[in-house]
């Protein structure tokens, strides 16, 4: 920021030595520095609440940003959910009209697989002699 050189700062060191003396030289420094000690302090807390509110400034940001994406994936899910539903209708609605055009025989097989059948009977088991030692 500042343009100090070795050869300005030996200069500007000469001429305090020479206008405040060097019995009072330590003290000056002494005050110049926490001068300068509470000015860098003060500028290190500026610049802390400066990039706190930026980084609230771009949470809020992507905060926005996520709500509408979820907004969006909800509104896209809705629509396909309608499209499947009314695909399954669609479906739904051909499949009964297939089944309603149908012969009757197949209405008959369809409705004699939806009534509960008898278990069948187990086979008898034929029983064979047993052979006699003569």
């Amino acid at each position: 920021m500042f343009d100090i050189t070795s050869s300005k700062l030996l200069i500007l060191a000469i001429v305090a030595l020479l206008v405040v003396g060097p019995k009072d030289l330590p003290i000056l420094l002494r005050t110049l520095g926490k001068y300068m000690g509470f000015i860098r302090r003060q500028a290190a807390e500026f610049r802390a609440q400066f990039d706190e509110a930026i980084r609230e400034t771009d949470l809020e940001q992507l905060k926005t940003d996520f709500e509408s994406v979820g907004r969006e994936m909800k509104s896209t899910m809705q629509e396909g959910s309608a499209v499947v539903e009314r695909q399954l209708a669609t479906t739904q609605q051909d499949l009964d009209q297939a089944l309603d055009g149908a012969p009757s025989d197949i209405n008959t097989r369809e409705k004699n697989k939806a009534l509960p059948q008898a278990e069948p009977e187990p086979a008898k088991q034929i029983l064979r002699p047993e052979k006699t030692e003569s």
